[in-house]
């Protein structure tokens, strides 16, 4: 009979985590959930325009904003590359850190440089993310990813949607000031560092520590001597899943320990790995669905976030926090809650996504564009509540849709991949209209204006996405029709 520290050596993690995929997964959900637990945080434009910091509004939106923007852009990729390389826990714990740095200096820095800097340290827990999503894949069984990449991501809607609550309730009924707020944010986002340090360590990751069998898969890849493919094949799949467990253990392990054999056998060169990565790419988007669906994301998030972003800023203007009652907490938490209801209704909707996939994009996209005009045009906060949540609503219906159209034919390492360029590209196109648009070295445009031109941007969107639909249904017809009369011949 099998040894029972062999079979555990053989399960991987397993031994590591001491609970297969539960306590990993009650560790993560844990500190996901106090991660985005921040009272404060649908209130920051009002704060830092308030007393406390005695910004002004150029400031707060043409020079301390767009830092974010920058600092997320310039380190995503690095971030992504150091989160595999150093096997994801040590990025959740840094991401953990910054976000106590972020908040720590949001209650006692002052200065226009001091919050760029806290702007700056945001960047690095918003890069650091994708440690928080990719963990959870190293530790527990594909068998179960579905159901805990559920749990983690309701961990962190549920931490949103409870600090949002949290917040309003705390500022409308109990009247506390706004640096109360930031000082529970503080303590909650300590809860998710230290909670973060009792995570188990993985022992491999997606590229730098493969197992032995993977590697030379990959690399055969590299060389074009082997036909693997980014489109998922079900049965290379379970072959690999296999070759996962067995690979785990090391040949000779009495002579090295596991860890050390491990980085041994598994440990790859950056080279290689930037070789992978283009590989990898240039094969995934050479099909037209997924290149149509990416296209969407990017240029779709990059709007949402730049909506995102300065929204509490239009509200500030429409209705000053000083002279009215703000709901920043409950529009916030009800628009996330909408958006969640959305997600879960799209795992029912039964359609061909690949015939009206594009014209239905194209519609959503113009209606996005319609509440985005109304928010700035109409001059009622109510008017701006309304839309922003349908805004929101709708984004998160549609990027579910994209999610699920990208992820139905890519294996596991071609899915991060192609989420990571996406999210990057919208980085860029986000940067490049912070730029331009936002930034006082820019235009620095004011409020209302941006608004016009986020509004004319999912306009342009709506309309590209509409003639390429249209074309395509057309044509489809046609060889539909082409092919009935080559068969009634």
């Amino acid at each position: 009979m099998e040894p029972l520290e062999e079979r555990a050596r053989r399960r991987g993690i397993m031994l590591l985590s001491g609970g297969g995929w539960l306590i990993p997964t009650c560790l993560l959900c844990t500190y996901g959930f106090f991660a985005n637990l921040r009272p404060s945080e649908p209130f920051l434009t009002p704060y830092l325009l308030g007393p406390d910091k005695n910004l002004t509004e150029r400031q707060v939106f043409n020079e301390i904003y767009p830092v974010w923007t920058y600092s997320y852009l310039a380190l995503l990729f690095p971030v992504f590359l150091a989160t595999d390389f150093l096997r994801y826990k040590p990025i959740i714990i840094l991401q953990g850190l910054s976000l106590i740095v972020t908040w720590f200096m949001l209650l006692y820095a002052q200065g226009t440089l001091a919050i760029q800097f806290l702007e700056f340290f945001y960047g690095i827990s918003t890069a650091s993310e994708v440690a928080y999503y990719s963990y959870i894949y190293s530790v527990v069984d594909s068998k179960v990813y579905q159901k805990v990449t559920s749990y983690c991501r309701t961990a962190t809607l549920a931490g949103f949607t409870v600090g949002s609550f949290t917040g309003q309730i705390l500022v409308s009924v109990g009247n506390w000031s706004l640096f109360h707020l930031n000082v529970i944010s503080l303590t909650c986002v300590s809860v998710a560092f230290a909670t973060s340090w009792f995570l188990p360590m993985p022992m491999r990751s997606l590229f730098f520590h493969q197992n032995a069998n993977r590697r030379a898969s990959k690399l055969m890849q590299v060389k074009g001597s082997s036909n693997r493919s980014c489109i998922k094949n079900e049965d290379l799949a379970r072959v690999s899943e296999s070759e996962d467990l067995e690979a785990q253990v090391p040949l000779n392990h009495k002579a090295h320990s596991t860890d050390d054999r491990v980085a041994e056998q598994t440990n790859i060169n950056l080279l290689n790995v930037l070789r992978i990565l283009w590989n990898d790419f240039l094969e995934c988007y050479s099909s037209h669905t997924l290149l149509c669906w990416s296209v969407w994301w990017a240029f779709s998030t990059c709007g949402y976030c730049q909506v995102i972003n300065y929204a509490q800023g239009l509200w500030e203007k429409v209705a000053p926090s000083s002279h009215s009652d703000i709901y920043n907490g409950v529009v916030e938490a009800v628009s996330t809650l909408l958006g969640a209801v959305a997600v879960f209704v799209v795992g029912y909707i039964k359609m061909s996504w690949s015939t009206w996939g594009e014209l239905l994009l194209a519609l959503f996209s113009l209606i996005i564009a319609v509440n985005v005009y109304l928010m700035e045009s109409i001059g009622s906060i109510w008017v701006c509540y309304v839309c922003y949540i349908l805004f929101r609503g709708i984004y998160m219906l549609l990027i579910t849709i994209a999610t699920f159209q990208i992820a139905a034919n890519l294996n596991m390492e071609c899915y991060a991949l192609v989420f990571g360029v996406n999210t990057f590209i919208a980085l860029v196109l986000q940067t490049l209209m912070t730029l331009i648009v936002v930034d006082s070295s820019g235009l620095g445009l004011d409020l209302f204006t941006q608004f016009k031109i986020y509004a004319g941007y999912f306009a342009v969107i709506s309309l590209i996405f509409f003639v390429s639909g249209f074309y395509r249904l057309v044509k489809k017809c046609q060889r539909k029709q082409d092919t009935q009369q080559s068969s009634g011949t």
